[in-house]
């Protein structure tokens, strides 16, 4: 006789039994928000690095009456550039290697960058808010993550328990049956 699914009924479902009882990290929750945050450094790279172009050869993507408080365009266009090749170094670091390093290594550089386009902000506001709340989004994505990959059974429950020490003990119903009350 087949299962709903096509096999055997005296066949356990595919995610059951011997396959099941395979190891598998518990630290394993947080690597989509390490990937998120290591694809959204790469992302702030890209547009910090296209930024920085734009500030380096004076494009006229800028507002015009801005007033930067530390030197000129220009100066904050290398800048921007310099946090972009860091940006860089820090996602590959972080897709690649998921180190603790990396992270940290990453969380830094955003909270440079942040901080960074709060200067630039008189000169792109809109855009440079933008990219600091993408910075916040990427600081989360680094941080809520818990680190260390620990392993543990898949299965656990009653059905996987390992046996207890001593006699072993008939189920509840055969009790009954044991001693003649059925």
């Amino acid at each position: 006789m087949a299962s709903a699914t096509g096999q055997p009924s005296g066949t356990p479902h595919p995610g059951y039994g011997a396959q099941a009882a395979a190891a598998r990290p518990t630290g394993s929750k947080g690597h989509g928000l390490v990937t998120f945050a290591g694809v959204m450094l790469a992302m702030l790279a890209l547009f910090n690095g296209l930024d920085g172009i734009a500030a380096i050869i004076n494009s006229h993507v800028f507002t015009g009456n801005y007033t930067l408080i530390l030197g000129d365009l220009r100066a904050f266009g290398w800048l921007i550039l310099a946090l972009a090749i860091l940006q860089a170094i820090a996602a590959v670091g972080v897709l690649a290697t998921r180190s603790e390093a990396a992270r940290w290594f990453g969380v830094v550089v955003l909270v440079l960058n942040a901080f960074a386009h709060m200067f630039f902000i008189p000169a792109y506001p809109v855009w440079s808010v933008l990219i600091i709340a993408l910075d916040v989004l990427a600081i989360y994505g680094l941080c809520a993550y818990g680190g260390h990959t620990h392993t543990e059974p898949l299965a656990t429950g009653p059905a996987f328990a390992e046996p207890a020490a001593g006699p072993a003990e008939a189920p509840r119903g055969d009790r009954k049956r044991d001693e003649g009350t059925g």
